[in-house]
């Protein structure tokens, strides 16, 4: 008997043209031939026209997401992160020099004291440490280190528990360099400062050992400058332009147009704006769900395109305003228009599993953005708190009237109105432990992903998948539960 052309599935443009949208979970991928190791795929790709990556991972521009912390950890894993614009400008600023500042892959946010100061060991918010400089701030002359446990009396002066400060180690040291600096000169810390003479941070062999538990840090995301590479958003608004102005002083190396649908006159025209005035500076616009959107962005000259409206976890945009796109449609429809133009497109949202992950790259995107993913992570903002006995960190969408209190409805355009609707909700997510775990663990289930479909590279994926040579099927109910865990009276589900 002779097999018909799709009794072992379908090519996407066959699937993506029934007029139907499709989730991640509608599809199911079909295995290809494995003829290499996992470990050797490769999943180097772009952000942009002209940002190189190791790894195909973008924290989102969220304000329970992305600030110096995570920047810096996603640059030390070969990703990158967004910083984000819900705060003022300068302050968004400042966050980008303080992750440009550093190679090592943490920020501990020592606190900083001056002799004239009579801090409280609550002063020191938990940490074991604390710099001392003339004035009390990183830029004045550091004078020693206050040592949280010689604190013994809480009504003795500062200089009673201060130490002189050894030997500094350079803010551009990376993590080797730095281990070894603490190693050689027989040191349990050692403060960070900067070629000025900036005090940056401080290194414990404490921090030493925890970064050596985790995975072995591949390639870093790094500029021509040879430091981080770091990202930050923006708004679509007049003020928007002399944000732009400071983030790129502050050397972000891409901007990101931050907003819930891309295809408007404001982004048109900051987009122009920005490529005029600072083309060295690559721009990603956003976001958009359809073809049309992505050619009126591309024309306007981005130099990459962030895909997805409300298909992240915490958004409510398709419920409120009934506007959006199943994500693998979007993902594969506005891909397939952008790769003819050079122009990479970032998968924004719906990312819950590496499976998410596999189809959304195989689909035609060259990265992923994730927030909910990472969120609960240590590198994200804010404090962690108890709730059912749970360990969680708040996590919310920057379309929730808790973040459009602090600016962020004009990415929904709705700034200068009077009555505020929300697209996003606030809510908790459970501590998942370090970035710098979370994403090399997930990464190596990417590539056995790609093992099982025959793509040894992104490339050689999307290569299959305009070529009709990756097939895949819809999806019944059904299959989506029997795909998943099932049967069972009780599970403990650890990834790795």
């Amino acid at each position: 008997m002779a097999y018909l052309d799709d009794d072992d599935g379908v090519p996407a443009s066959l699937i993506f043209r029934r007029g139907y949208s499709y989730t991640y979970n509608d599809l199911i991928l079909h295995p290809g031939l494995i003829n290499f190791p996992a470990d050797a795929v490769d999943l180097s790709t772009r952000l942009s026209r002209n940002i190189h990556l190791a790894v195909p991972c973008v924290a989102s521009p969220m304000d329970t997401v992305s600030e110096a912390a995570m920047a810096v950890a996603m640059a030390a894993l070969g990703a990158v992160a967004v910083v984000h614009c819900n705060t003022e400008a300068h302050i968004q600023a400042a966050i980008v020099r303080a992750a440009k500042a550093r190679r090592l892959p943490f920020v501990s946010s020592v606190p900083i004291f001056s002799l004239a100061s009579a801090p409280s060991l609550a002063d020191f918010a938990g940490h074991d440490y604390a710099l001392v400089t003339e004035r009390g701030d990183s830029l004045s002359k550091l004078l020693g280190v206050a040592v949280a446990a010689d604190a013994t009396n809480p009504s003795a002066p500062l200089s009673d528990y201060m130490r002189p400060a050894p030997r500094s180690a350079s803010s551009s040291f990376d993590f080797e360099q730095a281990s070894a600096f603490l190693a050689d000169e027989n040191l349990d810390y050692a403060p960070l400062l900067s070629e000025e003479g900036e005090a940056i941070d401080l290194i414990t062999t404490k921090d030493v050992e925890r970064i050596r538990s985790y995975p072995k840090l591949g390639k870093p995301s790094l500029g021509a400058d040879g430091k981080f590479i770091v990202a930050a958003s923006i708004g679509t608004r007049e003020d928007d332009k002399r944000r732009l102005e400071q983030l790129v002083q502050a050397g972000a190396n891409a901007i990101v147009i931050d907003s819930s649908q891309g295809n408007s006159t404001y982004q048109i025209d900051m987009i122009k704006y920005a490529k005029k005035m600072f083309p060295q500076v690559d721009v990603i616009g956003g976001n958009v769900v359809t073809i049309a959107q992505a050619q009126n962005l591309i024309a306007s000259g981005v130099d990459g395109l962030r895909v997805g409206m409300g298909s992240g976890s915490i958004c409510t945009t398709q419920e409120v305003c009934a506007v959006g796109r199943g994500q693998a449609t979007a993902v594969y429809k506005v891909a397939s228009y952008a790769n003819d133009q050079n122009v990479p497109v970032i998968a924004d949202g719906g990312i819950s599993f590496s499976g998410h992950i596999v189809k959304a790259l195989a689909l035609g995107a060259s990265t992923v953005m994730m927030g909910s993913f990472l969120a609960g992570s240590h590198e994200t903002p804010g404090a962690y708190e108890y709730k059912d006995g749970h360990r969680v960190k708040k996590y919310r969408g920057m379309g929730s009237l808790e973040a459009m209190t602090k600016g962020s409805d004009a990415r929904y355009l709705g700034d200068t109105l009077k009555l505020k609707v929300a697209q996003g909700v606030v809510g908790t997510v459970a501590d998942k432990g370090s970035v710098l775990r979370l994403i090399p663990y997930t990464m190596q289930a990417v590539k056995q992903g790609f093992q099982d479909l025959g793509a040894s590279s992104l490339q050689s994926a999307h290569d299959l998948l305009r070529a009709d040579a990756l097939r895949m099927e819809v999806r019944t109910g059904a299959a989506q539960v029997e795909g998943g865990i099932h049967g069972l009276m009780s599970y403990e589900k650890k990834p790795f």
